[in-house]
């Protein structure tokens, strides 16, 4: 089958939002905005910085041949007040750079972890895990010191004029100096920048590899599989270390050599002023000061060359930001509605996983009614816990569409949309945070809200029995609930604040005969409160509380209606499971036979 083009049908013409590439590039615009001021700011910041210089140039011009010490105590007064000046300027261009940073990261932290919410659904968790981790590497790239560099470099012709104006061989000695250190800089980008952007790119999918292994310990630990899975991530970690050392030496190797032609510059320098001087061309306070001011115009080459890895790595953080978020394009629109009427239409419903070229849910249709309780069944791999995340919304559909209350699940404003919805999902997956938090969706709610949905999935015993109650710490390295604690919680918090749809899938798999009880009651409580619920399971006792009846088979609806009519039809069996078969005997020498054969 080919792959299904995406649907043109009710809701297909909202305009495609990407909230996340806008924010980006707002965050581009408040950037620039604070590299302007910087570049004003640097711009007195360079002129001051030519203070010492003159100040060593009148002293040891003036000062030293008059021997004047009002003189030189005007001279030092400037010098220090022009010192002072410049440090409340860098002050004040680098708290520009810190606000910057901030800015950056409190517009994209957002829109970033959104961004790797949705990549992690279609099944891309190592860039997911890495695009928090790139907006702090972009944080703190602008509060270093390599961001000024370009700065900098903007303003060293300023430099070299004043070296003209001394005399012209100390600016032809600066800019063959200049120069050099540019085209090492060139060589610099051309032979560190690819190793540079793989060693990057292996470093995300080789941490990316270890976090995955990490939360997969106890398979790995039960099976024995934790060397082998070891000794594959030091592969990819070796590959990343060979990457970031042939890129290192290659960026030393170019370093070194820059700083041998920058001294030897100097020395020239300081050659070529000895030769000037003794040939009364210019004075001999002109040596120091146009050897300061040539250090301070080569400087920003030489922290262009050292600092080119920050720059390489903040472009691939900000690269891989860029990608993450131009591929969360979401027809989801921002406009709030009112508590819906909990009636569920799903038309034509198609849907292919991202990457794939083969549906999953193939022309799915059917209606429920308020109050109306639907169990899905169907083999394994039938499309029944694909059915359930597109009917909360978690999945876009491919073609077709669910509807509640006559919207779209899918292009529903999803905070808007979670406070009518509760989902229990196969794998239970609880937040780090208190018990009351996690019931409570990690929001600030009101206690007795909390309490009534534990009460719903009849846990509030359970937790009052816990080392502080709800506000029991739970997480990976704090209190261990068991299986059947964890399903029962995270059923308390699917009824959070009395849900309009409830979507179960495999509710009951982790829990015993008194949970399955708590279950059948309030999956009962939901239906009396007028909830629409769906429910994926197998066990009897759950199914026996439907009032209609979904049967899936590969991707589509073998049977639908009322539950008695589908029994009727032999299509569901509510009975109570077969008795286990006695055991055949192996006896030595045969295969066994029947007991009493």
């Amino acid at each position: 089958m080919g792959i299904i083009p995406r649907p043109h049908a009710k809701g297909a013409g909202l305009p495609m939002i990407n909230r996340g590439l806008e924010v980006l590039r707002e965050t581009q615009a408040e950037f620039l905005r604070a590299m302007s001021a910087a570049i004003a700011i640097t711009l007195f910041l360079d002129g001051l910085q030519l203070v010492v210089p003159v100040y060593m140039l009148q002293v040891f011009d003036r000062v030293m041949a008059s021997r004047s010490m009002e003189t030189l105590t005007m001279l030092s007064i400037i010098a220090i007040a022009g010192i002072i000046m410049w440090a409340v300027l860098d002050f004040l261009r680098g708290r520009i750079f810190v606000v910057a940073s901030h800015v950056v990261a409190s517009r994209l932290n957002g829109p970033a972890f959104e961004a790797a919410v949705i990549d992690a659904l279609r099944g891309e968790s190592s860039s997911a895990n890495q695009a928090v981790r790139d907006v702090n590497d972009l944080r703190t790239f602008i509060t270093g010191g390599a961001v000024m560099v370009p700065l900098e470099i903007v303003f060293t012709p300023l430099f070299l004029m004043v070296l003209f104006l001394l005399h012209p061989a100390y600016g032809v000695v600066a800019v063959i100096a200049s120069a050099l250190l540019f085209i090492l800089s060139i060589v610099n980008e051309l032979a560190t920048r690819r190793p540079m952007m793989e060693a990057s790119d292996a470093a995300v999918k080789s941490f990316g590899d270890i976090g995955a292994a990490v939360r997969h310990g106890e398979v790995l630990e039960a099976m024995g599989m934790t060397q082998a899975v070891t000794r594959r991530w030091q592969r990819s970690q070796n590959r990343f270390v060979n990457l970031m050392i042939r890129s290192h030496d290659r960026a030393k190797l170019i370093t070194a050599i820059s700083k041998a032609v920058r001294m030897g510059l100097q020395v020239a320098l300081v050659c070529v002023g000895v030769v000037i001087v003794l040939n009364h061309s210019a004075s001999p306070g002109s040596i120091f000061a146009a050897m300061m001011i040539m250090a301070r115009a080569l400087l920003p080459f030489e922290q262009m060359i050292e600092g080119y890895r920050q720059w390489v790595f903040a472009y691939a953080a900000f690269r891989r930001l860029r990608t993450l978020l131009s591929r969360t394009d979401s027809r989801r629109h921002g406009l709030e509605l009112p508590r819906p009427d909990p009636r569920i239409k799903v038309e034509r419903l198609v849907f292919v996983p991202p990457g794939g070229d083969r549906a999953i849910l193939k022309g799915i249709s059917f209606q429920l009614e308020p109050g109306e309780v639907l169990g899905v069944v169907g083999p394994s791999g039938s499309g029944k816990s694909t059915l359930a995340r597109v009917l909360v919304g978690v999945w876009e559909p491919t073609a077709g569409g669910v509807y509640l209350d006559g919207h779209s699940v899918y292009t529903w404003n999803r905070e808007n949309f979670g406070r009518y919805v509760g989902y229990l999902p196969q794998s239970i997956a609880l937040l780090d945070g208190t018990i009351r938090e996690n019931i409570a969706r990690m929001q600030d709610a009101d206690a007795q809200d909390v309490i009534e949905a534990a009460r719903r999935a009849d846990v509030h015993e359970i937790i009052g029995r816990m080392p502080f109650g709800y506000e029991t710490h739970i997480g990976d390295a704090n209190f261990v609930l068991s299986g059947g604690q964890r399903q029962r919680i995270a059923l308390a918090r699917t009824l959070f604040g009395r849900p309009r749809l409830v979507v179960l899938d495999e509710p009951n798999s982790n829990l015993d005969q008194a949970g399955e009880t708590a279950l059948v009651q309030a999956i009962q409580a939901a239906k009396e409160d007028g909830a629409t619920v769906v429910i994926i399971a197998h066990r009897p006792s759950v199914l026996a509380t439907v009032d209609k009846v979904l049967v899936m088979r590969d991707g589509t609806i073998e049977h639908f209606g009322p539950r008695e009519e589908v029994v009727s039809f032999g299509k569901l069996n509510l009975a109570s499971p077969p008795p286990r078969p006695t055991p055949i005997p192996v006896e030595s020498g045969g295969l066994g036979r029947l007991p009493g054969a």
